[in-house]
């Protein structure tokens, strides 16, 4: 029985984190979308194969230090300053992609899918790195 009451203890402050987590996602995607100057959505919803491996890599990269610091965060104050860092670096590595591949947004949109790989890969190893700089 005392499983049970630590889970039934412990549940609330679950809940808590993950609506938290869920919600730090739909800003991470909602400002990802604005910044990008193609339409992730429409051309995922026709069917461009690039344009969801950019966006998913994208997630990825966000998600990973979200979720370490999830994992490693002493309150909710923690997981939200540390998940606008994650948005931060991901946004600095998009403007520097399309910096250095000038010719991206035609590639995604023309579902060329190493542009989509090359933008999804690049968002996540950077993500992959950033969550490890964030564990103490």
């Amino acid at each position: 029985m005392p499983e049970l009451q630590w889970l039934a203890a412990a549940f609330p402050n679950f809940v808590r984190y993950v609506v938290v987590g869920f919600a730090l996602m739909g800003v991470f995607l909602a400002v990802y979308a604005q910044i990008t100057p193609w339409r992730e959505f429409t051309l995922i919803r026709a069917g461009n194969s690039a344009a969801a491996t950019a966006l998913i890599g994208a997630l990825l990269g966000f998600s990973l230090p979200l979720a370490n610091t999830i994992a490693n965060s002493t309150s909710l104050t923690d997981v939200v300053l540390w998940a606008l860092v994650a948005l931060v670096v991901q946004v600095i590595v998009h403007v520097v992609m399309r910096l250095l591949l000038p010719q991206l947004r035609a590639a995604i949109e023309a579902d060329r899918a190493a542009a989509g790989i090359t933008a999804g890969g690049f968002a996540v190893c950077f993500g992959l790195i950033n969550a490890a700089c964030l564990t103490t």
